[in-house]
């Protein structure tokens, strides 16, 4: 992990370094493309991998879906097991343990409680001479939802998921997720029962993406995919859109912690490492105004990584993407954190309130040092599914509204209409469209031609 001082490199060297390569710019292990070559008889690169795997999917629906989780996942799937059974779900009520399926109902409590609060409403305005405006907000009819199940289970991505789908009002939920030696997580599969998913399927990857996308013999199409994957599953959700819609593009996960000399350092490498024991891609950033405390924090990185379950994946995290910047001043701070753009923001500082105001670029914002961002991947109520990789610029959090489409609807009496027919007849001749003045120009008297 490098400790840089914007006073001896300089604001655009540290302004390189926080520049994040985009989600589609990585470089594949020699163990996946040495599979690649195995696979497919040739040296593919990620795009051209998930193009055949899409395609293949497309054209032929449940046979490419069987043959690629055979071959990629080394599970031998039948149109008769994609989706979870009953006995499937009943072993996992036995399998888990109470206490944490009852903290896990506290948190999709907490999570509805929070979207509950964020739904659109439909409206209709009058205005002159009886005229109508107004927009209709309507739920999808059916979604599909991406759940990992790689090297760790996420029953929080069920919740972040399905919960907004379900407060929006979604009839049918699908979702995949890929098992684990032949299983899917019993907590995941119990989250997704508990919140009302319709059906579970077995599948991962692209293959799992393009199914939703297209539909299959026995996968259903459907209006929009959400949910986080790794990079095959992001460069699918890409190669789809426009079939149907996807949430974001994300990416690696990844922390940028705002401290000052208050900050506890013990605190502030915990909450680095919460972001690095995710992957190794994932991103670490502090950026702080005291040098005392970037050298007690990198310390403190050291001791705690020695102690940690997922130590290798964490530990090549902060080798690759750990970084403390000591900043000039917390206005310059400030300036570097909202050029990263990061998908979680922590305000370890005095007065984290009055730092708010100035935060224009995050995916979600933690205020003080209570408020850790595992607090918000679990518990609190926000979604935890946001933009990476400095798109957080453009793109929101996941949020009921994804999960929701807006119409609008218009309706003039003859009279209204009347009083505004010739500026529009004037702007629709301006552009050339005779016919678009025509359909104003015949209803501007009653229906008589003018």
């Amino acid at each position: 992990m490098r400790i840089v001082n914007v006073k001896d490199c300089g604001e655009r060297e540290i302004e390189r370094l926080l520049k994040k390569a985009a989600f589609d710019e990585v470089e594949l292990s020699p163990a996946i493309r040495e599979s690649n070559k195995k696979l497919f008889g040739a040296d593919l690169t990620a795009e051209e991998v998930v193009a055949k795997i899409v395609g293949d999917v497309r054209r032929e629906g449940d046979a490419a879906v069987i043959r690629y989780t055979s071959l990629l996942d080394r599970t031998e799937l039948t149109p008769e097991n994609f989706v979870v059974s009953e006995a499937e779900f009943e072993e996992a009520e036995r399998l888990v343990d109470k206490e944490v399926m009852a903290s896990l109902r506290k948190a999709i409590d907490n999570v509805r409680r929070y979207h509950e609060e964020q739904k659109p409403k439909t409206w209709m305005t009058y205005r002159e001479e009886g005229s109508l405006l107004g927009q209709s907000v309507l739920p999808l009819d059916r979604v599909g939802l991406y759940v990992p199940g790689g090297t760790a289970a996420y029953p929080s991505s069920v919740v972040m998921n399905a919960v907004p789908a379900k407060v929006a009002g979604v009839r049918e939920i699908v979702m995949m997720c890929p098992p684990r030696d032949g299983k899917i997580n019993p907590y995941v599969l119990l989250a997704a029962k508990e919140i009302g998913v319709s059906q579970i399927f077995t599948i991962g990857g692209a293959q799992a993406v393009a199914a939703m996308a297209f539909g299959t013999e026995t996968v259903p199409r459907v209006d929009k995919i959400t949910g986080p994957g790794n990079i095959f599953v992001t460069l699918a959700k890409k190669a789809v859109y426009g079939h149907c819609d996807i949430d974001m593009l994300a990416g690696p996960s990844e922390i940028l912690i705002l401290a000052d000399e208050s900050a506890d350092p013990a605190y502030t490498a915990a909450d680095m490492l919460s972001q690095a024991e995710h992957d190794p891609l994932a991103s670490s950033i502090v950026i702080t105004t005291s040098a005392t405390l970037a050298e007690k924090a990198a310390a403190e990185v050291e001791k705690q990584l020695a102690n940690l379950p997922r130590k290798a994946i964490a530990g090549a995290s902060i080798e690759r993407n750990g970084l403390i910047v000591v900043a000039e001043d917390m206005t310059q701070a400030i300036r570097f954190a909202n050029l990263s753009a990061p998908e979680h923001l922590e305000l370890l500082v005095a007065q984290p309130f009055q730092l708010l105001p100035y935060i224009r670029h995050a995916g979600a914002v933690f205020l003080g040092a209570y408020s850790p961002e595992p607090l918000g991947d679990y518990f609190a109520g926000p979604d935890h599914i946001l933009p990476t990789g400095g798109t957080a610029r453009f793109y929101s959090v996941l949020n009921v509204e994804t999960f929701m489409k807006r119409t609008s609807f218009i309706s003039y009496t003859q009279p209204a209409l009347q009083n505004v027919s010739e500026d529009i007849i004037r702007l629709a001749e301006a552009e050339g469209l005779q016919a678009h003045a025509n359909a104003v120009r015949l209803r501007k008297t009653e229906g008589k031609p003018c």
